[in-house]
């Protein structure tokens, strides 16, 4: 949208992407509202003519398949903070650790290594998911506590992945971070 669009021309343009058969994503910047049509099937053409409408600076089509965190999406940098670290910042963030926690010694042990080597956040795995049901899974809670101890060690956040969401409420207990790995991106119900 134009820097000097108004709601109505907004709230216009809108209208128009649900009307095409997209979702409208909208992203307000400091300078200007960014309108992003997502989803695919819909009418393209009727999305491209929203570039004559009242408002609206230019249509880009955005061809990566991370539409929504695209720089041409939002031009701005997004910075977290996460116990005491800024993500996104100037500063490049290192975070490492054990895919598994297996025992207390492996964990210390690694996190003061990562800490020695400029690491800014310890992680490791608490929960693991495996092909075989023999396999091991990983120490669940135990790694959780594990991890929250080697905090007060170190001084490093923590972060585990989340396998289930039924799992989402205790992780937050012990860690300052959770992790969506590839696999779990998906909803396979």
């Amino acid at each position: 949208m134009s820097e000097k669009a108004t709601e109505q021309e907004i709230a216009h343009v809108i209208e128009r992407i649900r009307e095409a058969g997209y979702q409208p994503h909208v992203t307000r910047g400091t300078e200007r509202t960014i309108v992003a049509a997502v989803g695919s099937g819909g009418r393209r053409h009727e999305i491209e003519a929203l570039s004559v409408a009242p408002g609206v600076e230019a249509v880009v089509p955005i061809a990566q398949p991370f539409k929504l965190v695209s720089r041409q999406t939002r031009p701005e940098r997004s910075v977290v903070e996460v116990g005491g670290v800024r993500i996104g910042g100037e500063a490049v963030v290192v975070i490492a650790g054990p895919c598994s926690v297996e025992s207390r010694e492996q964990l210390f042990a690694t996190a003061t290594a990562v800490k020695k080597a400029g690491a800014t956040m310890l992680r490791g795995g608490a929960y693991k998911p495996r092909t075989s049901p023999y396999d091991f899974q990983g120490l669940g809670i135990e790694a959780l506590k594990i991890l929250s101890e080697a905090r007060q060690d170190t001084g490093l956040p923590v972060v585990t992945e989340v396998m289930s969401t039924e799992d989402v409420d205790v992780i937050c207990e012990h860690v300052d971070m959770l992790q969506v790995g590839a696999r779990n991106m998906q909803n396979f119900a």
